[in-house]
């Protein structure tokens, strides 16, 4: 039990709220187009599943090692806005690339420089968030699920934390020295995180399914609107939760919820067994999305917070990359069921490792707050 949980909880900061609705607003915008790419890859492009996934992998896995440069130059500058501004604003920009794509390779561009603005603004906003909430609601600062309105919230709705330690003496953006001064109880939650995602590919898939079980073209947009209101609606309560329980009992109920997602993807017949399972999968997003990047904040050093969840990141963005073409080579080898049922397997191990490992993530009562 968190020990500020007794006392008054402080409030939510307006940079928190600000940063929540650019995520929301960029989401919409995001989410608009990507849940069309898999539909249109494949039937009006016809590149197989597995061509599919290698895309969404390749993209995300940019974005990844794009967070390892940008975490090291926020702590290195000790600014985050003007890094997580150019990243949504090259996200907006990348935008009208989608409509005019003629063939795979064009949207494989439009992908890699979308996730390039991703991987800019990602680890530098998710630091940021970190420096300004206070220890005792850290779990709430999760983002609740177009374009142009998210750049302009950055730019007057966003504040920077005035004592943000300046990195005038990093050289590289990751250097053993700084790697050294990363304990092993971050590195427990890399690896938590790695197998988590190997678990949950990309949700092109969900799409996939959805059209495969007769979802309509015209209506694939609502496979992400139906996830994300579960994500957004249980974002909440799931930060509340991540303040007052162990993190490892909210981590395994997050994947309990994505294997039962994974359950109801494989056998369950109809549009209504591919939704039950997609509603699934936003729950277990609430549940454990926010949460690992709390553990992240919690157990790194603020002077190298910005380069923590670049390296967390970089690992578990290439951990993506694998899981998704692991799940398109598996759909087109073996059907759709098969797919959710690898993904069951690797949310098992990853429960297994969370349990061994969950007493070694908790940080002590008193290092709560402190970790510098």
């Amino acid at each position: 039990m968190n020990p500020h949980a007794s006392r008054g909880r402080s409030a939510i900061p307006r940079t928190v709220w600000a940063l929540g609705l650019v995520s929301f607003l960029m989401d919409v915008s995001s989410e608009t187009i990507h849940s069309l790419l898999p539909l249109f890859l494949t039937g009006t492009l016809g590149v197989s599943v597995a061509l599919v996934g290698l895309i969404d992998g390749v993209a995300e896995s940019t974005a990844a090692i794009t967070k390892v440069f940008s975490g090291y130059l926020s702590d290195r500058w000790g600014r985050r806005k003007p890094l997580i501004l150019f990243g949504y604003g090259l996200g907006a920009l990348t935008k009208p690339l989608f409509a005019i794509a003629s063939g795979p390779l064009i949207v494989l561009g439009a992908r890699f420089a979308d996730r390039i603005g991703k991987g800019t603004r990602g680890a530098p906003r998710d630091a940021l968030i970190a420096d300004v909430t206070p220890p005792d609601i850290r779990g709430l600062w999760v983002a609740v699920i177009p374009a142009a309105l998210a750049t302009a919230c950055v730019v007057f709705g966003v504040e920077e934390k005035r004592e943000t330690v300046v990195r005038t003496d990093a050289a590289p953006p990751i250097r053993l020295e700084d790697l050294a001064q990363l304990r092993r109880p971050f590195w427990i939650v890399v690896a938590i995180g790695v197998v988590f995602t190997l678990a949950r590919f990309s949700e092109a898939f969900l799409v996939l399914k959805a059209n495969a079980e007769g979802l309509p073209l015209a209506l694939a947009p609502l496979v992400l609107v139906a996830m994300n209101i579960v994500y957004a609606l249980g974002a909440y309560p799931a930060g509340i939760f991540s303040d007052r329980v162990p993190p490892g009992l909210l981590l395994i109920w997050g994947l309990l919820a994505l294997i039962a997602a994974d359950l109801s993807l494989a056998y369950l017949p109809g549009l209504i067994g591919a939704f039950v399972g997609i509603c699934l999968w936003g729950v277990h997003l609430a549940m454990s999305q926010g949460l690992l990047a709390k553990l992240i904040a919690d157990h790194a050093p603020v002077s190298l917070r910005g380069s923590a969840y670049g390296v967390f990141n970089l690992a578990t963005g290439l951990s993506l990359l694998f899981a998704s073409l692991i799940a398109g080579l598996v759909w087109d080898l073996a059907g759709p069921a098969m797919t959710f049922l690898v993904g069951a397997c690797f949310a098992a191990l990853a429960g297994v490792l969370v349990v061994a490992t969950q007493n070694a993530i908790v940080l002590p009562p008193d290092k709560q707050g402190d970790n510098d």
